[in-house]
């Protein structure tokens, strides 16, 4: 009895005021990192809440311009509204200008959780840690085809099988 008056509580039908509520993922989609490559990152935001999310702003500064090059999509976004249960993608393309490891960051993000109120919510995405960014040289070296090896390889077989 207890349970059905406390949902009966809870739901939106009864004067309770309609809340957004997001949950931000940051991922990077690629399996390797590499110098001069590029890199796709995939922000999901997750309306979990009742209300619509408004005034959405996602921005990550963890990507400084001095060791990424941005190649497609914007770092700072702006979001009209978000619905109830329902999520948005946003998928941005960076290329690291040198190896080494890196920190990938928490974006952040502002929203306003009742569309009628001023107030800001803020938060933080997931974070994917660090990340090892590969020598283009090296990752050459392990993953090519070595197409030019195989040809080399094939015209000196050549002799040996038709001369005899």
């Amino acid at each position: 009895m207890l349970f059905i008056s406390m949902a009966m509580a809870t739901t939106p039908d009864s004067g309770e005021e309609t809340r957004a509520r997001l949950l931000v993922s940051k991922q990077i989609l690629n399996r390797y990192l590499v110098e001069q490559r590029d890199v796709m990152v995939k922000y999901t935001v997750f309306n979990v809440g009742t209300g619509p999310a408004t005034h959405v702003s996602l921005e990550d500064h963890g990507f400084p311009h001095e060791a990424f090059d941005l190649v497609s999509g914007k770092l700072e976004v702006q979001i009209d509204r978000i619905a109830p249960s329902t999520n948005i993608t946003h998928v941005v393309v960076v290329r690291p200008r040198a190896h080494g490891y890196f920190n990938f960051t928490a974006a952040d993000i502002s929203y306003r959780p009742i569309e009628s109120s001023p107030n800001l919510q803020y938060a933080l995405s997931s974070e994917p840690g660090e990340g090892g960014i590969i020598n283009l040289a090296q990752f050459n070296k392990q993953f090519s085809s070595h197409f030019l090896d195989w040809v080399a390889f094939v015209i000196m077989s050549v002799p040996t099988i038709v001369i005899p």
